[in-house]
Parts: structure tokens; C-alpha cells; sequence
């Protein structure tokens, strides 16, 4: 059973910065065909924030280029995702997400409240 667990999620002010960790069980890392981190806002629809595929590849959004980094650690099981610049359209609901055998895990989420 595949299990992901989010921390580091916070209250941190205008321009500051947090690392998300999303510790993964069940399943080794390297294994995943992909990972993910992916935001909801209040009122709004859940939305893919950064994302990794089994090869390495990866994406961002446009609102999050150059500010956050999506990274692995296989060793400790763990995907992260540092995030700089913070700004208050930043604040929402963070969640992990990954890929493996043909289905779809998500973590409880993590709260990251970016102050003005």
C-alpha cells in the first residue's frame, strides 16, 4: 500500500521561503513512473504546481518557474519541493502526488499560508 505523508507546510511571510517533504511508503522512489506537487487555493481548482517524471524530466508552472524546485531523494524515500519568493497568491493547500502501476496516490495535504 502506497502511502504519502506532506510536512513543512507553514506560516512564512512575503518573499520567504519553505521545503515541502512528502515521504513516500510502500514503494521505492526510484520505482515511480512519476511524482508531483500540486496546490489548491480557496475557491479555487486544484492545480499542478511541479512535476517529475520517471526520467527525469520536469515541469513547472508559469506562476512558479524559477522559484520552486522539485527534487527526490531515493535513499530517504522522499520527493520535495523548495519553494522561494513566496508571495501571497502562493497560499493554498499543498499536495503530493504520485504515479505508480498504472494508479494515482495523494498525500492528506500541507497548509502554506504566505503573509503580506
Amino acid at each position: 500500500q502506497v502511502q504519502l505523508v506532506e510536512s513543512g507546510g507553514g506560516l512564512v511571510q512575503f518573499g520567504g521561503s519553505l521545503r515541502l517533504s512528502c515521504a513516500v511508503s510502500g514503494v521505492n522512489v526510484f520505482s515511480l513512473n512519476g511524482m508531483g506537487w500540486h496546490r489548491q487555493a480557496p475557491g479555487k481548482q486544484r492545480e499542478l504546481v511541479a512535476a517529475m517524471g520517471s526520467g527525469d524530466t520536469i515541469n513547472y508552472a508559469d506562476s512558479v518557474k524559477g522559484r520552486f524546485t522539485i527534487s527526490r531523494d531515493n535513499a530517504k524515500s522522499t520527493v520535495y519541493l523548495q519553494m522561494s519568493s513566496l508571495t501571497p497568491e502562493d497560499t493554498a493547500v499543498y499536495y503530493c502526488n504520485v504515479s505508480y502501476d498504472w494508479h494515482d496516490y495523494w498525500g492528506q495535504g500541507t497548509q502554506v499560508t504566505v503573509s503580506a
